[in-house]
């Protein structure tokens, strides 16, 4: 059995080259040796996200709704937004975004998880945590957003994921996180 901890790395960096430089992320052309036999990979950076599971009194949890032009169609999420900088602490950005996105805030973030999105080719790491004892806050989307906020039932969010509609992959490791950890 490989330790991974322990193993040499297979894939040794050769060169580095920018590709395309985003406002969301950075897009390189990576040139690896894997075992001997020399190839190009791609490869995408993104500094980070962080998302948060807004849980209401009532236990219904907040959800945003919102056109997701990669999809060309309406999503239901959790709150969610990119770190403003390398630097920026997972839980500070999922404040924020809970406040700009929903209306809410809160004194305190329980943290959830850390998801990868795509771990063949993005460094994307998502920080995602739970947010209860909400107090009203002021909204304030970017210019570039329009959201509904809606309240659902863990239930129906989890009826969604188990039809296939819906398919987030952060929200998908949320709802289901906060139901094992939650409600067994």
């Amino acid at each position: 059995m490989l330790n991974a901890e322990n193993a040499e790395k297979p894939v040794k960096l050769i060169e580095r080259k920018l590709a395309y430089q985003g406002v969301v992320l950075t897009v390189y052309d990576d040139y690896v040796d894997v075992g001997g036999h020399k190839t190009h990979w791609d490869f995408i950076h993104h500094m980070g996200a962080a998302a948060v599971l807004p849980v209401l009194k009532d236990g219904r949890i907040l959800m945003v709704r919102q056109f997701r032009h990669a999809l060309d169609r309406y999503t239901l999420e959790i709150p969610a937004g990119k770190r403003d900088s390398e630097d920026e602490a997972f839980e500070i950005c999922a404040m924020r975004e809970l406040e700009e996105e929903t209306g809410f805030k809160c004194e305190h973030l329980e943290f959830l998880l850390y998801v990868n999105t795509t771990v063949a080719f993005l460094d994307e790491k998502i920080g995602i945590y739970l947010a209860k004892d909400l107090e009203k806050g002021q909204m304030h989307w970017d210019e570039d957003e329009e959201l509904g906020v809606e309240a659902w039932k863990l239930e129906d969010l989890q009826q969604l994921i188990y039809e296939g509609k819906m398919t987030d992959g952060k929200t998908v490791a949320a709802i289901q996180t906060y139901a094992a950890k939650y409600h067994k």
